[in-house]
């Protein structure tokens, strides 16, 4: 999850010393810089025990591609876990298996190239982050319009106590990582995924937060006991992925790319997501360029 990047602004200021709390790791490629700033954003399970599936290893449960464009524009791209790419190295697979086969280097060399971006900064969250945050904010506000009972999250929703729920961090996390009960799989996921991280930042930003002490050392903990970061990264391009975060949710740029299939079968792998040949290449080249619009994102 990419939750954390909220406790980046936090951190800034509240605490001088925090760039060395943070966990850091080898990260980025040494790739040629590409115009503008570039933050990849992996939540992973590779300190925590809860999540299980058929990827062997340490997994990455979401993976988001964070841009600011050379003109300003922001954009926020969900990058489904099973989408069918090229990992260098080891040929066609699923995303997520990169950092199952490398870690965080070969994740972002497979972005990289998928993109035509290169990484400035990766940020991982561990998953136990999405509950620590929430509560650490005292939970937040959720919306689900059917029922599910989904042994793999753990998610239970009861449309008869009203659509839209206050949660604690456990079952915020739930929420978040619930798919197998969605239609739209990783689609749906991606957009409640980026529904906590818009109900954590309000609550973290409003005045009760700022104005709580209690609240905000426990922000501050939160998120340097989960997040991991590259080895370059400082506190101020922490707080800059912050603001284009913002930017980029204000302006409606968020979502997945263009998507063939949902469930496409390459053989030895299961079910994958196929992007669309047609516009996925363009959908990427306007995502570098900033001339993204809301419709260039997914709407299958």
């Amino acid at each position: 999850m990419v939750l954390l990047v909220l406790v980046a602004g936090r951190i800034w200021m509240l605490v001088d010393d925090v760039s060395s709390r943070l966990h850091r790791v080898d990260a980025l490629s040494g790739a040629a810089d590409t115009p503008g700033e570039t933050w990849l954003i992996v939540g992973s399970d590779a300190r925590d025990a809860a999540v299980t599936d058929d990827t062997e290893g340490a997994r990455s449960d979401s993976i988001m591609l964070l841009h600011k464009a050379p003109n300003g524009q922001a954009s926020l791209t969900t990058l489904p876990r099973d989408t069918y790419v090229e990992i260098p190295g080891y040929g066609e697979d699923k995303i997520n298996a990169a950092y199952s086969y490398e870690g965080p280097a070969l994740t972002v060399r497979t972005v990289e190239k998928l993109t035509g971006l290169t990484v400035d900064h990766y940020v991982e969250v561990g998953m136990n982050g999405v509950a620590q945050l929430v509560d650490a904010v005292g939970g937040i506000s959720v919306c689900l319009d059917y029922d599910v009972d989904d042994a793999d999250s753990g998610l239970v929703w009861d449309t008869s106590r009203g659509t839209c729920q206050d949660v604690d961090g456990t079952k915020a996390l739930a929420y978040s990582r619930m798919r197998k009960s969605d239609p739209t799989g990783d689609i749906g996921r991606g957009l409640r995924q980026r529904a906590v991280i818009s109900a954590v930042v309000s609550k973290a930003m409003n005045v009760g937060t700022l104005l709580n002490p209690f609240r905000q050392d426990s922000l501050v903990d939160a998120g340097t006991q989960a997040l991991t970061v590259d080895r370059q990264a400082t506190v101020p391009s922490l707080a800059r992925m912050v603001m284009a975060f913002r930017s980029a949710s204000h302006d409606g740029l968020t979502g997945a790319p263009p998507i063939e299939s949902l469930d496409y079968e390459p053989g030895g792998i299961g079910a994958a997501v196929l992007l669309k040949d047609t516009t996925a290449p363009g959908f990427f080249e306007a995502l570098r360029n900033g001339t993204l619009t809301k419709a260039s994102f997914n709407h299958s």
